[in-house]
């Protein structure tokens, strides 16, 4: 929206205030304006300082993306001012006998003191790490979800009024206590061996740690138009999503990255405090996080390469892996999706950017060497057993043409090679290729095969699950997992499937497991320890 006229807005006064100084938006002025227009209602106004010609351009571009609008322009000398309205702007009329709009006269004075850049926080680093303690074991052919659960109304709206700084922290937790509460009873009435909180305090699988980690922050995918080389085709890929790009949100790094609070730690505490199961934990992996966080003309002010990025992402989830050992986690998951599109997209093609697959790559034998070497790093001298990895082909949509496709077999150096006891893969859908090649992985590890795919509405008859779970033992014998292909809600937004949905999949493997053991279906886990 182009500016209005000067006399319809001059007597409106702002609700937050801030310099951007000389900042232009692909160098932090976006992470700037982010921070201070998400606590504002709709309606209110951001008033914005500048003096970089070049947001004059580029300013009025992001409004028309993300949905607000630029409703005045000042220039003052070198200095302009821009007041930019959270959401589309409604003109009020003029109070009677007053000089301003009815709509600015109750909002706060500006701050004219903020800083002109993200305050950085000085990295604190543990002396030492806690030690792995024993955990619940997880059974043979343990059923249970990858991770992801379908998140309730209400809780989606408390998560994006906490995100935006508009929902204190105890209120929000105490929210989705009750979120976490009603997932674990669907789960328990699925019959579950290995239990998960589904994520439910996390707006996604993986960029959640953005607004937990030091010298981060989230911004909604609309935020990262000036940082990618064809804007107008990253446009478009945004318009086609299933879910409106301001929901997303992306982890931005803009200095050193620190850990001075835990990311899943008190998720476990949660979970372990209502239930005698084994409790799984799913984390973002090394590889996914650096290649999320490194972006240009951000990342860059803090790190000299991504290489140097990936040494902090792994001090972070290293400190994060030994304290859930310590807690008594049974499993944690590291989820590295973008393994599939370093394999599987070209850089002719679109990228899956939904798994965070915005930055250059290098050729795929580098990338994979890269990605094994960050996983050495994190998991060595941890005990194996505990730890696995997730790998699928894009979970944002249940359309599966949308969706990656290929055989595991580019992948199978790294999956043998890579330092983790327990694999969590995709077997359900046509797009991962034969499972079969599987079987040429080292036989000391244990592997989790979907038996359900999460993005069909239809639930497997016992028939189906029993042809693919009676191959499956025939090949790996009972160090079988039985899963989803993937998680039910990757992005709290974008649910894949309803929890009753989930729960009737979870309920039809375990209802199959046992026929197949001679166990007795109970509604609870069947399975000895």
């Amino acid at each position: 929206m182009r500016p209005v006229d000067r006399d319809v807005t001059s007597g409106i006064r702002p609700t937050a205030s801030f310099d951007g100084g000389d900042l232009d938006c692909g160098n932090g002025l976006l992470l700037l304006i982010r921070k201070h227009i998400d606590p504002l209602h709709p309606g209110d106004f951001l008033e914005i300082r500048s003096r970089e010609r070049s947001v004059s351009e580029d300013l009025p571009a992001w409004c028309r993306m993300t949905g607000n609008d630029l409703v005045h322009v000042q220039q003052l000398g070198i200095e302009a001012r821009y007041l930019v309205s959270k959401g589309r702007w409604q003109p009020a009329a003029p109070a009677p006998n007053e000089g301003e709009s009815r709509l600015g006269s109750h909002l706060p004075d500006t701050n004219a003191d903020e800083p002109s850049s993200p305050r950085i926080v000085a990295v604190q680093i543990p002396p030492s790490l806690p030690q792995p303690r024993p955990c619940l074991p997880v059974p043979e052919l343990a059923v249970m979800g990858i991770g992801s659960w379908p998140r309730p109304p209400w809780l989606m709206r408390a998560l994006a009024e906490h995100l935006q700084g508009r929902m204190p922290d105890p209120e929000f937790q105490a929210t989705a206590d009750d979120a976490v509460r009603l997932v674990l009873e669907y789960q328990r009435r699925a019959g579950v061996d290995v239990l998960t909180d589904g994520e439910q305090r996390r707006d996604s699988y993986g960029s959640f740690v953005g607004a937990l980690l030091d010298n981060c922050q989230l911004i909604p995918l609309t935020d990262l138009l000036p940082y990618v080389t064809d804007p107008e085709t990253f446009a478009q890929e945004l318009r086609a999503l299933d879910v409106p790009a301001s929901e997303v949100r992306h982890p931005a790094v803009f200095g050193p990255l620190g850990r001075s609070k835990p990311l899943a730690v008190p998720e476990y505490q949660f979970v372990a405090a209502e239930t005698s199961l084994p409790v799984k934990v799913a984390l973002p992996g090394p590889y996914l996080l650096t290649r999320t966080m490194w972006l240009e003309c951000v990342s860059d002010r803090a790190y000299a390469s991504r290489e140097s990025l990936a040494q902090d992402v792994v001090r972070v989830l290293r400190e994060e892996l030994h304290d859930l050992l310590h807690q008594g986690v049974s499993l944690v998951q590291f989820d590295e999706p973008v393994l599939s599109e370093v394999v599987f997209a070209s850089r002719a093609e679109r990228r899956s950017f939904m798994c965070g697959a915005l930055g250059e790559r290098l050729p795929p034998r580098e990338e994979l060497a890269f990605a094994l070497q960050l996983f050495q790093q994190l998991t060595a001298g941890l005990p194996l057993e505990r730890i696995g990895i997730h790998i699928c082909r894009g979970n944002w949509t249940p359309d599966e043409t949308k969706a990656l496709a290929g055989s595991y077999e580019p992948l199978l150096d790294f999956l043998t090679q890579v330092p983790v006891g327990n694999y969590f893969l995709e077997a359900c859908t046509a797009r991962a290729g034969e499972w079969q090649m599987l079987t040429s992985l080292p036989t000391n590890r244990r592997i989790g095969l979907g038996m359900v795919n999460q993005k069909h509405t239809r639930i497997e008859t016992d028939d189906e699950i029993r042809s693919r779970l009676v191959a499956a033992v025939d090949a790996f014998g009972t160090r079988l997992f039985l899963t989803p292909d993937c998680g039910f809600a990757t992005f709290a937004d974008n649910p894949i499937s309803s929890a009753e949905i989930a729960t009737a999949k979870l309920a039809a493997l375990v209802r199959v497991r046992n026929e197949l053991l001679g166990l007795k279906n109970s509604g609870e886990s069947s399975v000895r320890y």
